[in-house]
C-alpha cells in the first residue's frame, strides 16, 4: 500500500518577467479547501492592484482535491499550468498563487502560458521537496486493568499518542501510519479477547 506523498516544506516564492508584465509566485503548503480560500482571500487583498491572482492547488494524499483558477485570463492559460507544474512534480497539498502585474503589452495565449508556468516553476524550485506519511487516527476504549498490555502494544508500534482519558474505563486515541493500522487495530482488539 502507497501511504507516502510528497509536499512542501514551507512556503517558497519565485518570480518572472516578460514583455514588461511582473508575475510573483507563492507556493503554499496547505491541507484543506478551506484554508485555500482564506489564503487566496489574504493575497487577493495584499495584491489588490495587480491585473490577475491566478491559482491552482491539489490536496489529499491521493491528489482527489483539485482546482485551477484563470482569474480573468483567457481559458486555461494561467491556473492549468499552473497546476501543470504541481503534477509533474507529484505534489500534493500545495496551493501555488501567482499573481500579474500588466506591464502594457499582450503577451497571446502561448506567451501566457509559459510565463504562467515559468512563474509556478521558479517557486516551486525554490521549495524543499518532502515526503510525508499518510496516517490514520484510532481511538481505542478499554478497560483499566489492560492499561498495561494497551501501552506495550502502544511502544511495540512506536505510534503517537494525541489523547488520552484513563479511568475505570479508558480511551486512548492514537495515530499511527495507514500500513501498520490495520495490525493496530488487530492488536488492541486482541486484548479484550485475552
Amino acid at each position: 500500500m502507497q501511504d507516502l506523498y510528497k509536499t512542501i516544506a514551507a512556503p517558497s516564492e519565485g518570480y518572472y518577467t516578460q514583455l514588461k508584465s511582473k508575475f510573483y509566485c507563492f507556493a503554499i503548503p496547505v491541507d484543506t479547501v478551506d484554508q485555500v480560500k482564506d489564503i487566496v482571500a489574504q493575497y487577493r487583498k495584499k495584491f489588490y492592484d495587480a491585473r490577475h491572482v491566478c491559482y491552482a492547488y491539489v490536496i489529499g494524499p491521493d491528489k482527489s482535491e483539485f482546482r485551477a483558477n484563470d482569474d480573468g485570463e483567457p481559458s486555461s492559460t494561467a491556473g492549468k499550468p499552473i497546476h501543470g507544474q504541481i503534477v509533474s512534480r507529484d505534489l500534493t497539498n500545495i496551493l501555488v498563487i501567482v499573481v500579474r502585474y500588466y506591464g502594457g503589452v499582450n503577451l497571446g495565449t502561448g506567451g501566457l502560458i509559459i510565463a504562467y508556468r515559468s512563474a509556478a516553476q521558479e517557486a516551486l524550485d525554490a521549495a524543499e521537496v518532502v515526503e510525508k506519511q499518510v496516517e490514520e487516527v484510532i481511538v481505542h476504549n478499554f478497560q483499566y486493568a489492560e492499561m498495561n498490555a494497551v501501552m506495550k502494544i502502544v511502544k511495540d508500534t512506536k505510534c503517537t499518542v494525541i489523547a488520552q482519558n484513563f479511568d475505570n474505563d479508558c480511551t486512548i486515541t492514537l495515530k499511527i501510519r495507514q500500513s501498520e493500522a490495520e495490525n493496530l487495530r488487530e492488536r488492541l482488539k486482541k486484548i479484550a479477547f485475552a
